[in-house]
């Protein structure tokens, strides 16, 4: 499925929830990786504040992009976000959604 690109060069965006590891499998506890660096991937709630309205995404990033100590609260900048709709079936329900991925964070901005 095709990526899209977002822009936030007018938005501050905020650490809401600090990384937290990205499973594979949560029943054999299997880590997630990036497929073309097989660095282990985390998830971070960031919060994004543009044109007066704020909202909260959790963001998957490659643990080589997040930097330590990274706390809510901390201003970050992010270097290449992207959303991609998804659609699975699971029992016979299906679900659909939109998960968002960057590179790597920046914290102290």
């Amino acid at each position: 499925m095709p990526s899209f690109k977002i822009d936030l060069s007018t938005a501050v965006v905020f650490v809401a929830t600090p990384p937290a590891p990205k499973m594979a499998n949560k029943v054999t506890g299997e880590r997630a990786v990036d497929r073309e660096t097989k660095a282990p991937l985390s998830t971070v709630g960031l919060l994004v504040s543009d044109e007066g309205e704020g909202n909260l995404y959790q963001v998957t990033v490659p643990e080589t992009g997040i930097p330590e100590g990274l706390a809510p609260g901390t201003p970050v900048a992010v270097t290449g976000l992207k959303a991609r709709d998804w659609e699975n079936e699971f029992n016979g329900q299906k679900r659909h959604g939109i998960s968002f991925r960057a590179i790597a964070l920046t914290s102290g901005v």
